[in-house]
């Protein structure tokens, strides 16, 4: 459950991101899948890393959804950032 809200978090996260570097923006449905991945990957590592909350055995409380929604939100939108960052490197190179 907590890897869905990750997901949805950074699909929130990614667009977000877009909305304020506008001249960044990878467009509504690149913003959504970088987000997607950013969230899931994101809300996951930081919580292998130990900085998000685990709800435990399936378990959700209050801590664990606002840690999955922090890390998955951070997630989306950092990566949303470095792809549009790279993105036009790797389109200066053809």
């Amino acid at each position: 459950m907590e890897l869905l809200i990750q997901l949805a978090a950074g699909v929130l996260g990614g667009n977000a991101a877009g909305a304020a570097l506008k001249g960044k923006s990878l467009g509504p449905i690149g913003n959504s899948i970088a987000g997607l991945l950013g969230g899931g990957i994101g809300g996951q590592l930081l919580q292998a890393l130990g900085f998000a909350a685990s709800g435990g055995a399936g378990g959700l409380d209050a801590g664990a959804v606002l840690s999955a929604l922090a890390s998955g939100g951070v997630g989306g939108g950092v990566l949303m950032t470095l792809i549009s960052l790279i993105k036009p490197l790797l389109a200066n190179k053809r």
